[in-house]
């Protein structure tokens, strides 16, 4: 489905990606391990395209994306959660869920299915009031919903368990978990919280100082040898 070659990437004179290469198959999650700073957010920014590869190529089933902008890689079925959150503020709960339907023809972007309230039924009951008054793990709860109401096939999340609350942190697992399940769509989970990636992962990559030092399944995630490499 997503097929990632040779990527390289600079920020001034630092090369921030060196030669990254990965795919993500349908109904697969993909963990992206590594502590702060080594370019994970950096390379999700070069999948979705909100910055430029100076090297490498982006493959969406068989299709060259790379030079795509984002909403052109949107409307392809790439959806993107990114670190943060950065849910719309002043507007309700309804209303930036309807924004993640801006790809959909107008017709079909007005109602929201009920999957979505399946998978998160917080959001339910809290359809008129503003993002900004949610909870941090509430947003975080928003920012996936209204990333799976344009049906993606391939989904992006950068860190969502970054300052969340334990209880939803599980509620995010369960919904992963489901999505995996589902078969249908492909996970890249970008993660620093290692026992929650781990649970998740069908295949991991470890990034290192914008390379990657590590790759294996989920039978090797939990080695020794990844964990001395997220812990240096």
């Amino acid at each position: 489905m997503l097929d990632v070659n040779d990527i390289n990437q600079y920020y001034g004179g630092s090369h921030t990606l060196r030669g990254i290469s990965l795919s993500l198959a349908r109904g697969e999650c993909l963990a992206l391990l590594g502590r702060n700073g080594v370019g994970k957010t950096t390379l999700l920014k070069c999948l979705m395209g909100v910055l430029p590869v100076a090297r490498g190529s982006i493959g969406l089933d068989g299709t060259d994306i790379t030079r795509l902008a984002p909403h052109q890689r949107a409307r392809l079925g790439m959806a993107y959660v990114p670190q943060g959150r950065e849910i719309f503020a002043r507007l309700t709960v309804e209303e930036n869920i309807v924004m993640g339907m801006a790809t959909k023809p107008a017709a079909k972007a007005r109602h929201i299915r009920e999957e979505i309230f399946e998978l998160f039924p917080v959001l339910k009951s809290m359809l008129g009031r503003r993002g900004g008054d949610l909870s941090g793990g509430q947003q975080q709860q928003l920012a996936i919903a209204r990333a799976l109401v344009a049906e993606p096939r391939i989904i992006i999340l950068d860190e969502p368990t970054e300052g969340i609350q334990p209880s939803i942190i599980k509620d995010i697992g369960r919904v992963i978990h489901m999505l995996r399940e589902r078969g249908d769509i492909g996970i890249l989970l970008c993660e620093q919280y290692f026992e929650f990636a781990k649970d998740l992962a069908d295949q991991f990559i470890v990034l290192s100082r914008g390379e990657v030092v590590a790759r294996g399944d989920r039978g090797q995630i939990d080695s020794e040898d990844v964990r001395k490499l997220l812990s240096v």
